[in-house]
């Protein structure tokens, strides 16, 4: 398991999930956009361009590198969505994590990560990743139902569209 995640420190260190797994020996945390790994699956919530299946190859080569900073304060890391040739969004999800359960699309760093690794077939990456929260499990309950859909898609356009079939899109 390849993860880097640049950290933006925006965030309380004690309830950090990128922190944790670092301490885990599970993340590598960086401090510049730089260091994140050419190649490397990069999870941004403004590609057009869905994590799906086919990004396997590319997980278990390069890695999934995320972005831990706060949504509400992107604007001093959005350098990093300038490129996206390996930028993939996430389907539709909710949050199990303490600080935002229940709401759509704002989840943790973690939660991001595993559900990465599980949309694209890793799926013992992923319960390991969400093994390490008390609330983590639950994630991977939570959505179940989506993240089954989304990772016997075969393409990027057929996670949107079972992603818009469970929304009502």
């Amino acid at each position: 398991m390849k993860v880097t995640v640049y950290h933006a420190e925006e965030c309380d260190r004690k309830k950090c999930t990128t922190f944790k797994m670092a301490k885990k020996g599970k993340f590598k945390i960086v401090n510049h956009l730089n260091q994140l790994p050419r190649g490397a699956i990069v999870l941004n919530p403004y590609s057009k361009k869905a994590v799906s299946p086919e990004d396997k190859g590319a997980v278990i080569k390069r890695g999934v590198a995320g972005l831990d900073c706060s949504w509400k304060k992107v604007q001093k890391s959005a350098t990093i969505f300038k490129t996206s040739k390996y930028h993939r969004s996430l389907p539709f999800l909710v949050a199990a994590n303490p600080t935002n359960y229940g709401k759509p699309c704002i989840l943790s760093t973690a939660e991001a990560i595993a559900a990465t690794f599980y949309i694209v077939g890793l799926k013992d990456i992923a319960e390991d990743i969400m093994s390490h929260f008390k609330w983590g499990p639950h994630f991977l309950i939570l959505n179940k139902e989506l993240l089954e859909a989304y990772s016997e898609a075969e393409t990027s356009e057929e996670v949107i569209k079972a992603q818009n079939e469970f929304i009502g899109g």
